[in-house]
């Protein structure tokens, strides 16, 4: 396993100084990488399988993944909202952004909006 490898060498005493900068993603995707050309894929076929793995398919059923499918899709996706994220030392941060919606275009209604014959 990938990402059992990757954390045995990140978490070992004698390596630890030196992977301190290193993610612990990159270190996976340097083992599915290596894994990959001993198994006789080349490097488009290993990068490509690498980057299914770690893509998020919007239509999956998150309700029906295992436990460590789970979490690892998370890790993914907390990965991906810490590297979009807009912090308060970056140079194009605003506090408080206004935004008009047009209100020309039909509005969808839900059927938890539907008025009903009760009151609140």
């Amino acid at each position: 396993d990938c990402s059992m490898a990757a954390e045995q060498l990140k978490n070992n005493p004698r390596h630890k100084a030196y992977l301190e900068g290193v993610s612990l993603r990159q270190l996976k995707k340097l083992y599915s990488l290596l894994k990959g050309h001993l198994g006789g894929e080349s490097l488009a076929e290993s990068l490509e399988k690498f980057r299914q793995e770690e893509a998020i398919d919007p239509e999956e059923d998150m309700n029906k993944l295992d436990d460590k499918e789970l979490a690892k899709r998370k890790s993914i996706m907390d990965e991906l909202f810490e590297k979009n994220r807009k912090k308060k030392d970056d140079p194009d941060f605003i506090y408080d952004i206004e935004v008009e919606f047009p209100q020309d275009e039909q509005l969808e209604s839900c059927g938890w909006d539907v008025e009903s014959g009760e009151e609140i």
